[in-house]
């Protein structure tokens, strides 16, 4: 089994000092950074989100395999930067005004950095007018918007409005929570609906043009 091989099942695994360890050998060997992430640690963050959705793993899994993964990308994120390598794909996300809930947010996050997108995470309680302005800051691809709270979804619908009426740079909007179904999404002009954080991956994917 290749370096590479061994970090992707580390990383799978959940097992941060071995990724860790298995970065560095994977450099020391001469591996370039970005080929540890595209074939090493964004197939592993893969496997991870189908494993999910197959209700195979649970949440502390998934984060005990991002925990591994943020290992990995600690080391690496220098030498990516020195070699001027970036992300493709931008998303910005949030939980809108009114939800303060992030767990589901923060699992969307570590997927999608997982598929190695750069990621901006407004936090909780996030009004319309923030998410313009990181979009006009940031021209992210994606936007995601995230709700637990029937009482919030209001503000997500008012949220997608203001994004499409603002002026600002054209952005795919997806959105998610508890109480978001695919009909919600339709019906507030959304481009994406998902319903967990492994799906979110696919469906970010397929939005930017990714899949």
């Amino acid at each position: 089994m290749t370096t590479l091989e061994q970090l992707s099942e580390a990383v799978g695994a959940g097992k941060a000092k071995d990724a860790k360890a298995l970065t560095q050998r994977a450099l020391d060997e001469g591996a370039r950074p970005g080929d540890i992430v595209d074939k090493a640690l964004v197939p592993a963050m893969a496997e991870v989100g189908e494993r999910f959705k197959r209700n195979e793993i649970f949440v502390p899994e998934m984060l005990i395999a991002a925990r591994a993964m943020k290992e990995a990308m600690n080391l690496l994120e220098p030498h990516l930067v020195a070699a001027g390598i970036t992300p493709k794909y931008t998303a910005v996300i949030g939980t809108v005004q009114g939800d303060l809930h992030d767990i589901g947010k923060n699992l969307v996050v570590v997927m999608w950095k997982g598929a190695n997108f750069r990621v901006v995470d407004l936090g909780t309680n996030v009004p319309p007018a923030k998410f313009v302005s990181a979009i006009q800051e940031h021209r992210p691809q994606l936007v995601g918007l995230s709700a637990l709270l029937t009482t919030t979804m209001p503000a997500m619908v008012e949220t997608v409005r203001i994004i499409r009426t603002s002026g600002c740079p054209p952005v795919k909007v997806m959105v998610g929570g508890a109480p978001i179904t695919q009909q919600f999404a339709n019906e507030i002009g959304a481009d994406g609906y998902a319903a967990d954080a492994g799906s979110a991956v696919d469906k970010a994917r397929a939005l930017v043009g990714a899949a």
